[in-house]
């Protein structure tokens, strides 16, 4: 069996990488430098390089790509890596990229969450060859499921890194490729502050999949009975709903200094 090396930062990478370990022996992890996260801004290790080295995989994290980065295999499998690959890497190994969308549609950084905000009921897992253009390269294998109405970006994610894993399976023996069609191409383009608020004006299905496009790992925002909340669960509004905004049962929320909490918790909490 031969050895491959994983690019990965983000959790996905991290769910990919620790699938891929329990089949595949894995010569390396290439992910990127340690940076400050989170609200106190302490410098922490990517998901990727924590799964790594919780798995004794070595980790390789550079300041920068570039020729003189020596990467011994021959495959190396990229998922939600977060940096591009210069030709001086790409001509020297097979890199295959693990997209979380039925590519051509949705290219770029948030393909999940846009796929759920734009209301699709399908999506998939798309493998295919890491070229200069952005998540356009040829095809190897591609599968698809349905997003269900009580799906979050979570359970999207780990359903994409489940079929992730078949695929490469089926694929690293020796990929064959297709061309990525030419029709359907979309953009997934990288999630801002503002895609985070939600706007009670606009339909209840819109935010609903906001919301759910956004958790359980960013979480949409709003104004609630002139509170500033982080929505993390909704649902269509009940007979027996108690926090209610924009025709939505709000489920669970978050109060700006405070924890989770359940709908009910939270409403305990004012009283």
């Amino acid at each position: 069996m031969a050895r491959i090396g994983v690019a990965a930062t983000a959790a996905f990478g991290a769910d990919v990488l620790e699938r891929l370990a329990a089949h595949h022996e894995l010569a390396f992890v290439l992910t990127r430098p340690d940076r400050p996260q989170g609200r106190g801004r302490r410098v922490a290790p990517h998901a990727a390089r924590a799964t790594a080295e919780r798995l004794g995989v070595p980790v390789l994290q550079p300041e920068r790509l570039g020729s003189e980065l020596q990467l011994n295999a021959g495959t190396i499998v990229v998922a939600a890596y977060g940096l591009l690959i210069p030709d001086a890497l790409l001509d020297r190994a097979l890199w295959l990229n693990v997209h979380p969308s039925l590519l051509p549609r949705w290219r770029g950084a948030a393909p999940v969450e846009r796929a759920i905000m734009a209301g699709d009921r399908e999506t998939g897992v798309t493998i295919h060859r890491t070229v200069t253009e952005l998540d356009a390269g040829p095809i190897a294998a591609q599968a698809s499921f349905s997003i269900e109405a009580a799906d979050d970006a979570g359970v999207v994610f780990d359903r994409c890194a489940e079929l992730a894993t078949s695929l490469l399976d089926e694929v690293l023996p020796g990929p064959t490729f297709r061309p990525q069609p030419q029709e359907g191409v979309t953009y997934a383009e990288k999630l801002t502050a503002a895609d985070r608020e939600l706007d009670w004006s606009r339909p209840p299905g819109e935010n609903l999949d906001r919301i759910r496009a956004l958790s359980p790992h960013i979480g949409a925002r709003a104004e609630v009975d002139g509170r500033r909340l982080t929505v993390w669960r909704a649902r269509p509004t009940g007979p027996a709903a108690q926090l209610v905004a924009g025709g939505l049962e709000l489920l669970e929320v978050q109060a700006e200094g405070r924890r989770r909490m359940r709908a009910d918790e939270y409403l305990r909490g004012l009283r």
